[in-house]
């Protein structure tokens, strides 16, 4: 017996819901930085994000619920971008790989860095329970990075052999993000040259060769 075709009110095909695009994701996080940077995080709104970006306001909002939500998206978007895989150095020494990570920065770069770290000060005394998110977004990239470095300096016998790679890749991200959010100072090369031959080096068994 052949079942009665189901009705159809309104003349149209029940349609599935639109899937998010997401394309235009690191163009909007983008946006959110340099808002950040300019605003800083209490005179920031997703409105102003949505402007800078000619994005829909709706968009934001269902894709980032809060700002808080879009602050830490962006600084992981940035963080991710600097330290890419097929970014890293390979120079044959950790020294080396080291220093080569630190990206050269202009004055102006430098100082919007600074307003971006007030930034995320100012997010996390409103907000203190994002403390450990924003832990993760900032650091966890550079932890990685640094991890795969060192696993490579311990494949070439540079390292000591008992070396803590969990902890050493710790050192230079937990004392950058103390510098920049509680001292608010600048990290510039300077300062992570001095942490890399001061602290990891030494840490990791390294010899300090004389000049």
């Amino acid at each position: 017996m052949t079942q009665p075709a189901p009705a159809v009110t309104d003349g149209a095909a029940p349609r599935p819901g639109r899937k998010r695009d997401h394309s235009r994701d690191p163009e909007i996080l983008r946006a959110a930085i340099d808002v950040l940077a300019e605003e800083g995080f209490d005179g920031m709104t997703i409105d102003m994000v949505a402007t800078r970006a000619k994005a829909g306001k709706a968009t934001l909002y269902r894709r980032w619920p809060s700002k808080a939500e879009l602050v830490l998206d962006a600084i992981g978007c940035m963080k991710s971008a600097d330290l890419s895989p097929d970014k890293l150095p390979d120079t044959g020494t950790l020294r080396g790989d080291l220093i080569g990570m630190i990206t050269p920065r202009t004055a102006e770069d430098a100082e919007r860095r600074m307003r971006v770290m007030a930034g995320v000060a100012a997010l996390l005394s409103r907000e203190p329970e994002l403390t450990e998110a924003a832990s993760a977004v900032l650091m966890s990239p550079r932890i990685v990075a640094i991890r795969g470095l060192l696993e490579r300096a311990l494949a070439r016998g540079e390292i000591r052999a008992d070396a803590d790679l969990d902890m050493l890749a710790r050192l230079l991200p937990a004392l950058a993000a103390f510098r920049g959010i509680v001292e608010r100072k600048p990290i510039d090369r300077e300062y992570q040259i001095a942490l890399i031959d001061g602290i990891l080096l030494p840490a990791a068994g390294v010899a300090r060769s004389v000049a």
